[in-house]
């Protein structure tokens, strides 16, 4: 910035500063009534403690942090103390410049940084007993708001020394134009807006450079009295006294006395800007957790006095449709049943959009980052997953018989429902509870949340049984972590709403790299996308979330009571999980997650995806299987032994009684046969079969031999079971 330039000493002013020392010594002895030398001893001990001013740093005031969409444009949000844009001197009117000085210092092209006549004005008035004076320079103010502001609300003539020695300092070390523009920069035009550049913007919806008379006339008389010189709620006093700034330019000889008077019967024209109370324009649940994120990173100066850039993930066309498709479904529920949505981009981690609510301005609260909530059957994914790494293979059987009781915990299929023996990603894919209470019961809660807490939840996991229905809380935020993390091939990338962050000096202080942590082998991670997949097809719970033209995979899930419905789904470029319910837990009809979650999913997919090349999940190799393991316990594997046993028996016997029963009938034939020729030879005719044969023996003649094929061919068929 050139604010920031050093100005050269300059020559014809340098017998100012030793005679304006003299001239603060002279008022100060006139006013304590003591010697010279000790006022002089006492304007020492003044000055002991003052901060220096050599470089421009020490004037650094609060700046806001700006935070951007992906696209790098768009503002989400300023946090700031105070509303503040600095701006270069080109950036500004002309006008600004001369209102200012005309109203503020008039002399401030003259003196070097205190104006001797002004202090002897305001020194006789304190003599004779009158109201205090202010004598101050644009650049005295300048200190005051800056180095000083600690000591600004103090009326003594020791701020005095110190504000006029350090005004004298600064203007041996910087330009008149720069320290205008640092003033400018710096100063307070009341209703939260400080600078100039913060304050057209806010009265008037316009940048600075855009100002004309009248408006930088008004401004410019505001930072006598922020409040009551305001002109969004004392109109007439800004009014006032933007006629009396006019008044001084005209004066000054900055303007004419038809312009004065021209400006001076202009309406003020305002065009005020609302400001939001936290800063944030845009997204307000993704952007309100970016504030959080930067809170739990740097101090509460740096976020919001440090001027920080920082640049986020979020897409906000996607976020759009991710209010969209929220919107489409809660508006065929009950008012206060509400929809979340995250998307996080597997490889990456970038949340690429958050809808943690369908009112921020009622409800802050956030379900894509605050809730913690059941995740009901999405949880056997981390069961599935953890047998999967185990060894137990997709066909592995298991029962899918209702009711079961473990331990006493009770479970139930979904329907009261009652299954056979199931393969695991069968069971998986209509989510069987009491498939999984078995499944659970063999490899153990611990395993369950050990593969969670690898993939990227978060949230307090209680290790019991129960943990594999999803019976502790979680967010949309971390499962849809979680499930980028098997969309990745096995890699762990933590979610995050920032790209990048740039300090007030231009410099990159953090820049996002994805770390990609391989806590899933990508054997295991495909295994068991081919069996989520299943979700999806015909059949499965998840099928009304089926893209067709696009590979994809994911598990639903319900809890108890239907509080909560979810679908956690993904493909190669995005994993989303959706979860819908109140803020409020209670009884929803009907909230099952195949039917309420997956078509918010869907269309928000659908959308989505538009933004990603086509891809499919990289095939790998199936993971090593073993053949011997098994969901039965012991007592259950000594049952089925004894049973199989008995099958074996049973199997055994009837093969014996089928073998008795075809010889008894070949027995019954072959003498039925006999019977036959002894009467062929005896020249009577055969009592089976339609045709007689001219010929002596059974052997000849077709129509013989027909009859006791027939013959033979039908006490075949009688014999099977």
């Amino acid at each position: 910035m050139s604010s920031r330039a050093k100005r050269a000493r300059q020559a014809p002013k340098k017998h100012l500063v030793p005679f304006t020392l003299l001239f603060i010594a002279f008022i100060f002895v006139l006013i304590m009534g003591i010697g010279t030398a000790s006022a002089f001893a006492q304007v020492d001990k003044w000055l002991e403690d003052l901060p220096s001013v050599e470089d421009y740093s020490a004037f650094n005031v609060p700046q806001k942090t700006k935070v951007y969409a992906s696209d790098g444009i768009t503002k989400l949000a300023d946090f700031y103390l105070q509303d503040r844009e600095p701006v270069e001197a080109s950036q500004v009117s002309p006008y600004v410049f001369q209102a200012t000085i005309a109203v503020e210092d008039e002399r401030f092209w003259q003196h070097s940084g205190v104006d001797p006549y002004g202090i002897a004005r305001a020194a006789v008035n304190d003599l004779i007993g009158g109201s205090t004076q202010g004598a101050s320079t644009i650049t005295q103010q300048f200190v005051r708001q800056t180095v000083l502001q600690n000591e600004a609300n103090e009326i003594t003539l020791e701020r005095k020394v110190r504000e006029a020695f350090l005004a004298l300092e600064i203007e041996k070390r910087y330009s008149k134009a720069a320290v205008l523009m640092m003033y400018l920069n710096t100063i307070n035009y009341g209703d939260g807006s400080w600078g100039i550049q913060s304050a057209a913007l806010h009265y008037f919806n316009k940048n600075a450079s855009d100002l004309n008379l009248p408006e930088a006339a008004l401004l410019a008389g505001i930072p006598q009295q922020p409040t009551y010189n305001c002109p969004a709620y004392y109109p007439d006093n800004a009014k006032q006294r933007r006629n009396h700034v006019l008044e001084r330019m005209r004066v000054n000889g900055y303007i004419t006395q038809e312009q004065c008077a021209v400006a001076q019967a202009t309406e003020l024209e305002l065009s005020v800007r609302e400001k939001p109370d936290d800063g944030i324009y845009l997204a307000p649940y993704f952007t309100s957790y970016v504030r959080e994120v930067l809170e739990n990173e740097y101090s509460f100066d740096v976020v919001f006095k440090g001027g920080l850039t920082v640049y986020t993930t979020i897409d906000l066309d996607m976020q759009a449709e991710a209010e969209a498709a929220c919107e489409s479904k809660e508006a065929r529920l009950e008012s206060d049943v509400e929809a979340s949505l995250t998307a996080v981009e597997p490889g990456t981690g970038h949340i690429k959009a958050m809808r943690g609510g369908k009112d921020y301005e009622t409800a802050e609260w956030s379900t894509s980052t605050d809730m913690k909530r059941q995740a009901g059957s999405t949880f056997k994914t981390f069961a599935l997953l953890a047998c999967l790494e185990q060894g137990y293979a997709p066909t592995t059987p298991v029962s899918g018989a209702s009711p079961i009781t473990i331990d006493g915990w009770l479970v139930e299929n979904y329907g009261g429902a009652s299954y056979g023996t199931l393969t695991m990603a069968s069971a998986t894919a209509i989510s069987s509870n009491t498939a999984f209470a078995r499944i659970v019961r063999t490899i153990g809660p611990d395993a369950v949340v050990e593969m969670a807490r690898r993939l990227g939840i978060k949230s307090t996991l209680l290790s019991v049984p129960s943990i594999v229905l999803g019976s502790s809380g979680v967010n949309t935020l971390e499962m849809a972590s979680a499930f980028a993390t098997i969309a990745a091939e096995g890699r762990y990338n933590a979610p995050t709403p920032i790209t990048k962050i740039v300090d007030q000096d231009g410099t990159t202080i953090y820049e996002h790299r994805p770390e990609n942590e391989q806590v899933l082998s990508p054997e295991v991670a495909y295994a068991g996308i081919q069996i989520l997949e299943g979700v999806l097809r015909g059949g499965g719970t998840g099928a009304l979330a089926n893209l067709g033209y696009q590979e994809a995979a994911g598990k639903t899930g319900t809890s108890d009571d239907w509080h909560d419905s979810w679908f956690c789904g993904f493909t190669p470029q995005l994993s989303t999980a959706v979860w819908i319910g109140t803020r409020e837990e209670r009884y929803i009809a009907d909230n099952v997650g195949g039917s309420n979650c997956c078509p918010v999913w869907k269309q928000f997919m659908n959308y989505a995806l538009e933004f990603y090349e086509s891809a499919d999940f990289d095939q790998q190799e199936a993971p090593e299987y073993k053949s011997d393991l098994s969901f039965r316990t012991s007592e259950e594997k000594a049952a089925a032994a004894a049973a199989e046993a008995q099958a074996a028996k049973a199997e055994e016997d009837r093969k014996a009684a089928e073998e008795a029963a075809a010889q008894a009938q070949k027995d019954a034939s072959a003498a039925e046969k006999d019977k036959n020729d002894a009467a062929s030879s005896a020249g009577k005719q055969p009592e089976t079969g339609s045709g007689g044969g001219s010929g002596g023996s059974g052997n000849s003649g077709s129509s013989g031999t027909g009859s006791n094929t027939t013959g033979t061919t039908g006490a075949a068929t009688g014999a099977s079971p």
